[in-house]
């Protein structure tokens, strides 16, 4: 089979984290990320798991910390090597026996890529899978399959970032007819951003701040648009089509970067609080944001976000964030809360739905589709990756592999 395969190999991934410093991608390119065209395809685990064939396969920003070698060494555990990546995945579902299926005896699916308790084979289920939290799974480490939290970082499952994987049914929802492939492939991501948007527990009337206009944090723009009650929300955009997009999902009022403490005072009337001290201008609001979303997960994303909100107020970190220096001084003196958001599974603040069900709700309501900027065969992944990579500046959000032409998709 037809595979990008990422390899333990320390070497190569120090050269990545040198490349992806110069140019973001630029790891793609010298890192342990190599196009295989002989690569093995999985067995089949146990009982329940079934063949895939990627059709689209998004590329996110887990992945391209793992290209550039700046994801944290926190998840060296929890992933297994050699892995294919790609858990943002729509695919035709190898099953001829099933009448439902076309005349190639496919059907297209959604993969829900936590590799959870049911999954791994593990009965009885630890208590957050039971409790309908399987992004908390406390199993990522055994069972039936290798170490890996989700389904492109684990040796055993393979990755959309290929011609064919294996998922378990557990983890697999039907598309419907009438959607495209590119509506399918924006559930994954959609799911992280309505989980997130419904754990900030907006309020009636709460003024809201979403830094970062990238797919994540347009997204959430979305999902409190349609799932939080009537609020107020700022976003924090960068680029001029990032801005236009968030006003087009939800957004009431746009900042630049380095305007959101301006902007949060003209929303909330809170007083500015400045200094000069040793190291340089101090400035903070009084008052500010009931709650933030920072959506990049950076060292200054996450300085803002402490600024910005209000006393007591709440900060949902939904960027992936890893080793950074902040100055949590404001955090204790603010008494804010500050919550890391991750995957899905059932969400309590809405009847116990599943994560999966409202966002395939959102992914149609909100036409979100469009978002799917550009795609690419295999055989071009340092330029999709590096188009990934500066999607935000070149106009575009959501950047895909497409396998839906690729000749070995036809060998099982």
């Amino acid at each position: 089979m037809k595979a990008l395969v990422f390899s333990r190999k320390p070497a190569r991934y120090a050269a990545a984290m040198a490349a992806g410093r110069l140019t973001p991608g630029g790891g793609a390119k010298v890192g342990p990320l190599k196009l295989r065209h002989d690569h093995d395809h999985p067995a089949l685990p146990g009982p329940g798991w079934r063949y895939i064939k990627p059709r689209l396969a998004g590329i996110c920003g887990s992945d391209l910390a793992t290209i550039d070698g700046t994801s944290s060494r926190y998840f060296e555990p929890i992933v297994s090597f050699p892995f294919v990546p790609g858990h943002e995945v729509v695919a035709d579902l190898v099953d001829p026996d099933d009448r439902r299926a076309r005349p190639d005896g496919t059907h297209r699916v959604i993969l829900e890529p936590v590799l959870s308790c049911v999954a791994r084979g593990i009965d009885p289920v630890c208590r957050h899978c039971a409790e309908g939290h399987l992004g908390n799974c406390a199993n990522l480490t055994a069972g039936a399959i290798s170490p890996g939290l989700q389904s492109g970082f684990c040796c055993d499952t393979g990755g959309g970032w290929s011609t064919l994987m294996v998922a378990h049914e557990s983890q697999l929802h039907a598309v419907p007819d009438h959607w495209t492939d590119e509506m399918a492939l924006m559930v994954e991501p959609t799911a992280c951003a309505v989980h997130s948007a419904l754990a900030g527990e907006v309020a009636e009337g709460d003024v809201v701040v979403v830094i970062g206009a990238g797919t994540l944090g347009l997204l959430t723009i979305a999902a409190l648009r349609r799932f939080a009650p009537t609020c107020t929300i700022l976003a924090v955009a960068k680029h001029p089509e990032q801005r236009t997009e968030a006003t087009k999902l939800g957004a009431d009022h746009l900042a630049a970067p380095g305007e959101v403490k301006r902007a949060v005072r003209r929303r909330t009337g809170a007083r500015a609080v400045t200094a000069t001290g040793a190291d340089g201008p101090v400035d903070r609001l009084a008052d500010g944001a009931a709650v933030v979303f920072d959506c990049v997960g950076s060292a200054d994303s996450i300085a803002d976000a402490i600024a910005v909100a209000g006393p007591r107020g709440r900060i949902m970190l939904v960027g992936m964030a890893g080793r950074t220096s902040v100055d949590l001084t404001g955090l204790w003196h603010k008494e804010l809360r500050l919550t890391g958001t991750y995957a899905y599974g059932v969400e309590p603040a809405a009847g116990g739905r599943r994560t999966f069900d409202l966002a395939m709700e959102l992914v149609e309501a909100a036409d979100l589709g469009r978002l799917v900027s550009a795609a690419y065969p295999l055989s071009r992944y340092p330029e999709a990756i590096a188009h990934a990579a500066d999607a935000g500046r070149r106009g575009a959000v959501k950047v895909a592999f497409d396998l839906r032409a690729e000749k070995e998709r036809d060998s099982l």
